[in-house]
């Protein structure tokens, strides 16, 4: 198995994979801010509009075939330019408990550090495996919103947040 990260600058190329993996994780109920089940079309107009000058993409590829993503959200305003976000973290669930979320996380936050960001925040539905991945990261809980997500059946979930200094 060889693992490939990556930073993705044009989404043509890509959009379908992302697509269909965007489509996978929401299905398997993943909390990334889509509900089940995920139309194609609609994670294919997600992919279009994500790349900004901001927003730093990240793929992850195992004997070339797409395994996970994450987002790097550089924060623009005056008073935040030390700081960036997680976004969206993925990993195909076929590839699932092989280090993708890690490597693709410290690819996350090596890129940080190179644009000069001191704290990543983050925040993931409570309960789901990605708290163990983050705490065993080093992020620290900074607390819990209740009734932060509705899931497909109409079920509110609390939502954790996370920072790391880096």
């Amino acid at each position: 198995m060889v693992l490939k990260i990556e930073e993705i600058k044009v989404i043509d190329k890509e959009i379908d994979e992302l697509s269909e993996l965007l489509k996978l994780v929401v299905d398997d109920g993943a909390s990334i801010g889509f509900l089940p089940p995920m139309k194609l079309n609609k994670a294919i107009n997600y992919w279009r509009t994500v790349l900004k000058p901001d927003v730093i993409l990240f793929v992850a590829r195992i004997n070339n075939q797409l395994a996970g993503s994450v987002q790097l959200h550089l924060d623009t305003k005056e008073n935040g330019r030390h700081r960036a976000e997680i976004g969206k973290l993925m990993t195909d669930p076929q590839f699932r408990r092989n280090g993708i979320g890690r490597s693709l996380m410290q690819k996350a936050e090596d890129r940080a550090k190179l644009e000069n960001r001191s704290l990543i925040v983050l925040d993931t539905r409570e309960g789901d495996p990605s708290n163990n991945l983050y705490q065993s990261l080093n992020y620290i809980e900074a607390g819990k919103i209740p009734y932060y997500a509705k899931s497909e059946n109409g079920e509110f979930h609390t939502t954790v947040f996370y920072y790391k200094k880096i």
